[in-house]
């Protein structure tokens, strides 16, 4: 199986904030933005895997700024490591602003897809390359990110988690 870059699984998805998807603040509900990001970072999983991808976590995600009534969101998606049957795919969320033009990041989120076959059975995924030097470090950090999850959820000894253990030592 060949490996894949970060680039090659790049998604970006871009969208108006309308009334219906906003709270009485008049700001993007965050679980509408949680959506968006979640069919932006599975078509990134799919175009990087070629299978049928399902969301396994929501790793991290950070509402760093509101998203107003009217703004254009863009979502960036780009797979940031892929493991055995699993990929991370880290997202970065940018609204433009009205006036400027300019765009301002304004949230990221890490989620983990895995590939499966047509009856739901987990399948091996390419290696990722990354290229960049922030595909290099996000590459890097989603092995610790992985075994942290790891070890909290008791499926691997802190002593196991060596690149846990690194940071420490």
């Amino acid at each position: 199986m060949e490996p894949r870059t970060a680039f090659q699984s790049k998604t970006i998805m871009t969208d108006m904030v309308l009334p219906s998807e906003t709270n009485p603040i008049n700001n993007l509900f965050g679980g509408e933005l949680l959506a968006r990001m979640d069919r932006a970072a599975s078509i990134a999983a799919r175009r990087h895997s070629r299978r049928i991808v399902v969301t396994a976590s929501v790793n991290h995600v950070a509402f760093n700024r509101s998203v107003p009534l009217g703004s254009v969101v863009t979502i960036e998606a780009k797979v940031s490591r892929a493991f055995t049957s699993s990929m991370e795919v880290y997202m970065d969320v940018w609204i433009e602003d009205r006036e400027s033009g300019e765009c301002i990041k304004a949230n990221e989120a890490i989620y983990t897809f895995v590939a499966v076959d047509d009856t739901g059975r987990p399948v091996k995924v390419p290696d990722l390359l990354p290229e960049t030097e922030l595909e290099k470090q996000r590459y890097e950090a989603a092995l610790r990110r992985k075994q942290l999850s790891l070890v909290l959820a008791g499926k691997m000894k802190p002593s196991e988690a060596t690149e846990l253990k690194a940071l420490f030592e």
